[in-house]
């Protein structure tokens, strides 16, 4: 099982690239983000490797960074979501703005990639809540998909500011701010509050970091 490739850019194709291994070129299927990342023809590329088996086909998938390749592992264990969907979303979100939208269980964002509808998305961010512990996030992120719900995330894990972290992103969505970005910006407000930490001023401490 191919995990690995390390070898010079033959070509970038729409929707992957061609990696030549010791004169043995590789058809390396990626995301737009991990296509953006690869030098030019002739330059020198290492990517992780997801080998997908067949009865007729062999595929690799290749992936920049390792946080990435976690997250397409993961987006295909959800139904309806094949390898050629899980690139589509990698292609528009990050590992980090993926994990904030399960965290935030944003599926409007997950909506922005080409082939998933609404419904689909809703069973994305549903069902890789409870697994998004397990992949390797990046610092945006660490943490925040394990907690208990969306409110004790964002209120930094104590389950007792729940309910004023759920309103305070409400309040934020209300004001225009999509789900994800109001999420993230309770979730770090919260972190320079001391004491209580009451939805009013979890507002303010969020618009304040919105407004940076």
């Amino acid at each position: 099982m191919i995990a690995r490739l390390k070898g010079l850019v033959e070509a970038v194709e729409e929707d992957g690239a061609i990696l030549d291994v010791g004169g043995v070129g590789y058809r390396v299927y990626c995301s737009t983000r991990t296509l953006s990342r690869l030098p030019p023809a002739g330059g020198a590329a290492a990517l992780d490797i997801e080998t997908h088996v067949r009865e007729d086909h062999i595929h690799l998938y290749g992936f920049a960074e390792r946080a990435e390749r976690d997250w397409f592992r993961a987006l295909t264990t959800v139904q309806g979501v094949g390898a050629r969907v899980a690139l589509a979303i990698l292609s528009v979100l990050t590992p980090d703005q993926l994990a904030q939208a399960v965290a935030a269980q944003d599926k409007a964002a997950v909506a922005r990639a080409n082939g998933v509808g609404p419904k689909l998305a809703q069973r994305i961010v549903a069902e890789l809540k409870d697994k998004a512990g397990g992949i390797a996030l990046g610092p945006a992120a660490t943490g925040a998909a394990t907690t208990p719900s969306d409110g004790a995330a964002a209120a930094g894990g104590d389950a007792a500011d729940a309910a004023a972290a759920e309103d305070a992103v409400s309040a934020l969505v209300n004001l225009g701010y999509s789900r994800s970005d109001a999420f993230s910006a309770v979730a770090r407000g919260a972190r320079g509050l001391d004491g209580a930490k009451d939805a009013a001023a979890l507002i303010r401490a969020g618009l304040k970091e919105l407004s940076q």
